[in-house]
């Protein structure tokens, strides 16, 4: 199978340096020079189109803009992307989401893909009108789940769950083609739910044997149902033509992390609920030495941002020799970023994407 490359759009704003947000974060987090405009984001979803990157992700979150409404407008300043939605269930009823979704894959021609985000952080949740505990987050987003698959099979639904309560529900357009939906989380009751319903398990960036625990746990899970799913990894990428140039770029960026900062985020994230988190901060333990946690691969970005907390890091033959080792354990999608996100997309889709091409691990997506 041919790998899948994405990309990210920065609805928090972007910068030369590491911004704020993320995963576990509170709105205001700082370091962003380049506001998410339109104007901005739709530079970086035209470049990334061109160089061959089939979506990008939009996060969701009190820290950035709203991920449905940005992502519609950019559907009108490109051509081919795909837009990875991510959105939680408890902010949305299923039969409107299922609605929303239908619309905005008609109106795109078939250019939506989901990320399905339950949610790790009570205090945010709650700050949404949702006071449910994690576990009942994750029993609720099967529930969602559930419900917005039939609705988008034709068929009409009532259902009367634990946390989730619909009747007669039905669609009166279905979506062409049905979205995909990405999910991830690394809890039980998050990999309970990824099995049942995920098309594409998502993990973030952690050290190949870590990874490929998480695929065999989750293709288990998934077979109970009769299901197959696809797997993907999220990784922010440092590659130039050299290794030398590439870590000299870690190390700048790193310089640029302000101590004060790095122990305000660390703490703030010891708190967060999310077993995501915990493993990624247990990479590095919120200290600046040994960051580079397997060849490559650097978390030094979770210093100072929740969620993905690593990137790969090295010459473009080396990145691309990590990308196919994480192919050999089973992912084939790859949601990759940069500081800042315009710039990085060129070194990685000049300098990597052709290696992959030559390898035949990669081809331009037609159109």
């Amino acid at each position: 199978m041919a790998l899948t490359f994405h990309w990210f759009l920065p609805t928090t704003g972007d910068s030369r340096q590491i911004v704020g947000g993320g995963h576990g974060s509170t709105p205001g987090t700082a370091g962003a020079d380049r506001p998410p405009s339109i104007a901005y984001l739709g530079q970086i979803a035209r470049t990334a189109e061109q160089l061959g990157f089939v979506g990008a992700l939009t996060p969701t979150g009190a820290w950035c803009e709203d991920a449905w409404l940005t992502t519609a407008m950019l559907t009108q300043v490109t051509e081919r992307l795909k837009f990875l939605v991510a959105f939680r269930p408890g902010q949305l009823s299923p039969t409107l989401a299922a609605q929303m979704a239908t619309s905005y894959q008609n109106q795109s021609q078939g250019r939506l893909l989901l990320n399905v985000v339950t949610g790790g952080e009570s205090a945010e949740q709650r700050a949404y009108g949702d006071f449910l505990d994690k576990e009942g987050r994750y029993a609720r987003t099967g529930e969602f789940l559930d419900i917005v698959g039939r609705l988008w099979a034709g068929r009409t639904v009532d259902h009367e769950g634990e946390h989730l309560r619909v009747a007669g529900a039905r669609l009166t357009r279905l979506p062409d083609p049905v979205p995909e939906v990405y999910f991830g989380g690394s809890s039980p009751a998050a990999e309970r739910v990824a099995g049942a319903f995920a098309d594409v398990y998502l993990t973030w960036g952690e050290p190949p044997d870590l990874v490929r625990e998480k695929i065999e746990r989750i293709r288990r899970l998934a077979a109970a149902h009769g299901r197959t799913p696809r797997f993907g990894i999220r990784l922010h990428a440092i590659t130039r033509d050299s290794a030398a140039t590439a870590w000299a770029e870690a190390e700048r960026l790193l310089a640029g992390m302000d101590p004060e900062r790095i122990g305000a985020t660390q703490r703030a994230l010891a708190l967060s609920e999310s077993e995501g988190q915990r493993r990624m901060r247990e990479l590095h333990h919120g200290s600046t030495a040994a960051l580079e946690v397997y060849p490559n691969l650097w978390a030094g970005i979770g210093l100072v941002r929740g969620g993905a907390g690593t990137a790969l890091v090295g010459s473009h033959q080396e990145v691309a020799d990590r990308i196919e080792e994480y192919h050999r354990l089973g992912i084939d999608e790859f949601i990759l970023s940069g500081a800042p996100h315009l710039e990085e997309a060129y070194q990685f889709g000049e300098g990597v994407l052709p290696l992959l091409a030559a390898r035949g691990l990669w081809r331009r997506p037609a159109g």
